[in-house]
């Protein structure tokens, strides 16, 4: 009897990226070179920490797979001299962040500040904000169905494509039953604790807008507020006689 294979989640690039800098010399360097605004050598930034140059590149090439900083042959300074090219590290543009649980803090954001740039006449702040969150959500409805290609969609393909998206937007899904699929995080907290009816109505916006940019009616997302949780969940459609699409 064979044993079933079990997958790991893909590794955060944010938790690697922390990993690697969770040591002081490492620490150091990456300071040292973030704020030298340009290209930095082994020498000078095994010199920063006080360490030998070998020492500096293990450590720099563990940055450098981390993603934090990027390494390349170049002149210092600007400066071309007769010789070999020295290898020399700048700091990346990424931002590091990790929330446990997942945040979405910036499509928060986003879409408060489009809906600020976009409304429109006769449109309040919080109509705009909800048109906002409903084309963020179809425009990643859009790009998945055309990037995974799921076929004609029913209820089970729905949720399923639904599922894998919404994992990766922080918001835990989980299969209530064959027909509903509830959302345990908020990734909108805690900010939604401040606003429930507004950040609320995003949620809901959002998620229809994924389901129509699926193309699929057989879904529906619904307001079903539970404590410590997603404020919708995502459940099958009726149809016009009242049996599930």
């Amino acid at each position: 009897m064979s044993r079933a294979s079990t997958s790991l989640p893909a590794p955060d690039p944010a938790i690697k990226a922390v990993a690697a800098l969770d040591d002081p010399l490492r620490r150091g360097m990456f300071r040292y070179i973030r704020l030298s605004h340009q290209p930095v050598t082994r020498e000078a930034a095994a010199a920063s920490v006080g360490i030998s140059r070998k020492l500096a590149a293990f450590h720099l090439d563990k940055l450098v797979e981390a993603g934090v900083l990027r390494a390349h042959y170049g002149p210092v300074g600007g400066v071309r001299k007769v010789g070999r090219t020295p290898k020399v590290y700048e700091a990346t543009d990424t931002d590091i962040n990790i929330h446990i649980p997942p945040r979405q803090h910036e499509l928060l954001a986003d879409i408060l500040l489009e809906a600020v740039l976009t409304e429109g006449n006769g449109e309040d702040a919080r109509q705009a904000a909800a048109r906002i969150a409903g084309q963020r959500g179809g425009e990643i409805g859009i790009r998945e169905r055309h990037e995974r290609r799921p076929g004609r969609l029913g209820r089970k393909r729905s949720l399923a494509l639904a599922e894998g998206v919404l994992a990766r937007l922080g918001f835990e899904p989980t299969r209530e039953s064959s027909t509903c699929l509830r959302l345990r995080n908020c990734p909108f907290n805690p900010l939604a604790a401040k606003a429930p009816d507004l950040v609320c109505g995003l949620n809901e916006a959002f998620l229809t807008g994924l389901l129509a940019g699926f193309g699929t009616p057989s879904v529906r997302a619904v307001l079903a507020p539970r404590p410590g949780e997603c404020c919708v969940q995502l459940t099958s459609a009726l149809a016009s006689d009242g049996r599930l699409e």
